[in-house]
């Protein structure tokens, strides 16, 4: 069953009627629409008869994490996993999970040490990962128009062309603010981003919106990721849709996942995280959710290998160094949204 916000109330009703074991994964809108989901779910409930896993996505993975701490500081919440924290959350959402026991995960043995390491206390584990970059139709924008450097997007040119998401909602609406923070420091980013909106059509609340926009041709760029040629080879047969880097740079994001504090279903939690890191499911990553997987024991298909960009440099920040700082990075970036 896929549960989106809205008809949560019906899913529980639903599930009631039925005596199945409810057992709540909260999550993105677009793994539900164009991730995985459906696998993970049919292999989680062929192993567990008699539990119904339900997905919950209000929105992008912001968004949805907001709801997820609403419920819990409202009295409680049905979500037993939180499945698509990005790093810039990693820490906000920390306090809100549990931590996970590694000897009931078996398949945390194939992810590299370098990946765990990012969160060290053992509260969320990496599933995927990848690069957020602007990405152009080439069939609609001229190639002398192509940004190859952060400055060829403040062109005049470029003028309502430019798709973006909301860092206040969206996780790459976020990874694009931290990575102009990264690149221009914190005396020069809001002079970026000043001159950046006046490119901009529209800041949508999640990248599922900026995509479907991107794809209808109301605009020739959209914040994305480097995997979007890969998308277009591998579903279209087209080299349409390509990326475009910025001075080779193009921000790192990892999406991690965790048992929520307080679920009655922990045993069943760790079997789930265990699944989305088994081999089986890491597989669909690259052609699903067009990021790379994190476990060493799934290999990339062939043609995602040859079309997916890794940047020369893979900007990124800290997630403890973005808790210090992001609620008053979001309020001056919203502050120049408001008042240019």
């Amino acid at each position: 069953m896929r549960i989106c916000g809205a008809l949560l109330a019906a899913a529980l009703a639903g599930a009631m009627a039925l005596g199945a074991e409810e057992f709540y994964v909260y999550t993105y809108d677009s793994f539900v629409s164009w991730g995985p989901a459906t696998e993970i779910e049919e292999a989680f409930e062929a192993a567990h008869p008699g539990v119904d896993l339900i997905w919950v996505a209000h929105g992008g993975s912001s968004e949805t994490l907001s709801r997820m701490i609403a419920e819990i500081e409202a009295g409680g919440t049905p979500a037993d996993v939180f499945l698509g924290i990005s790093d810039a959350d990693l820490v906000r959402a920390s306090a809100y999970l549990e931590p996970y026991d590694p000897g009931r995960i078996p398949n945390i043995a194939h992810i590299p040490e370098k990946l765990l390491g990012i969160e060290p206390k053992g509260i969320a584990l990496p599933f995927d990962q990848g690069y957020v970059a602007f990405v152009y139709d080439s069939e609609k924008l001229p190639e002398r128009l192509v940004p190859r450097s952060f400055g060829d997007l403040l062109r005049c040119e470029l003028k309502g062309k430019i798709i973006v998401q909301d860092p206040r909602t969206s996780s790459t609406g976020r990874a694009l603010l931290l990575w102009t923070i990264w690149r221009f420091g914190e005396r020069g980013w809001v002079d970026f981003w000043r001159a950046l909106l006046r490119n901009v059509l529209v800041v949508t609340k999640g990248w599922s919106e900026a995509y479907d926009m991107f794809l209808a041709g109301e605009a020739p760029i959209v914040l994305s990721f480097t995997t979007d040629t890969a998308y277009s080879w591998i579903e279209h047969r087209s080299l349409r849709y390509r990326v475009a880097l910025l001075d080779g740079e193009a921000y790192r994001f990892v999406e991690w996942m965790g048992i929520v504090r307080g679920s009655d279903h922990v045993e069943l939690a760790h079997a789930f995280m265990d699944l989305v890191l088994s081999k089986e499911v890491q597989g669909l990553i690259p052609t699903t959710q067009w990021m790379f997987p994190v476990s060493e024991a799934a290999a990339l298909p062939p043609d995602f290998a040859k079309y997916a960009v890794i940047p020369e440099i893979p900007a990124w920040l800290p997630p403890v160094a973005v808790a210090e700082k992001l609620e008053a990075w979001i309020s001056a970036w919203q502050r120049l949204l408001i008042r240019g």
